[in-house]
């Protein structure tokens, strides 16, 4: 299943800063540019820590390589925005440096730039249900289900053979990009999810 990555989202025009970079100027550079926070790159482009306004405000140091956070968080471009997402909140920031295969830095993301995800048009939203859902990955036609969807809320209605397919469909639609909550109205012929126990005899039973 298709899901949007990072490399689609940044911004690749990046400021940054370098260890060197006075206190002054980095104060500058997120004045002149309304931005929260600043990359700081080695003689490589790699990043090597994240210089943010909470950093300028605790402390009063005169350069960026004592203001800087370290180790800088990053996120690879080919990495899905979900994963991004999950990453942010994980580790309390506002914007990740994007970085290629070899740590150089090629552009970086924002937690608005994240949100615009959850903007995706219903239809949209809808049109990837169907491809990559139902037909791609579940092979099922498009009319067992019924589906609806409203500012990213899906629901889910129809008749399908299993509860194993169900449950699957639920899982996989809950993973689309753009996708607030599934609401799940399905239905199934059989439940092959439920664990039966073997019957016992009387020759089973220890005594």
């Amino acid at each position: 299943m298709k899901h949007m990555k990072v490399g689609g989202l940044m911004s690749d025009d990046v400021v940054s800063a370098v260890p060197a970079t006075s206190f002054r100027e980095v104060a500058k550079l997120l004045a002149e540019h309304d931005i929260s926070g600043v990359p700081v790159l080695d003689d490589d482009d790699h990043v090597v820590g994240v210089v943010s306004e909470s950093d300028l405000l605790a402390r009063h140091e005169l350069t960026a390589r004592e203001l800087m956070t370290t180790p800088a968080v990053t996120v690879h471009a080919e990495e899905t925005v979900a994963d991004a997402a999950r990453l942010m909140v994980r580790r309390g920031v506002e914007r990740l440096p994007v970085v290629d295969e070899e740590e150089r830095l090629v552009g970086i993301v924002t937690r608005r730039d994240l949100l615009c995800v959850y903007l995706r048009p219903d239809a949209e939203i809808r049109r990837r249900i169907r491809e990559d859902v139902l037909t791609d990955a579940m092979d099922l036609p498009e009319n067992t289900v019924d589906m609806h969807v409203l500012d990213g809320v899906v629901t889910l209605e129809g008749r399908v053979r299993r509860r194993s397919q169900a449950l699957t469909l639920v899982g996989l639609a809950e993973r689309v990009d753009g996708v607030v909550a599934v609401m799940d109205r399905l239905s199934f012929h059989e439940d092959d999810t439920r664990v039966t126990s073997p019957t016992l005899t009387p020759h089973d039973v220890s005594w």
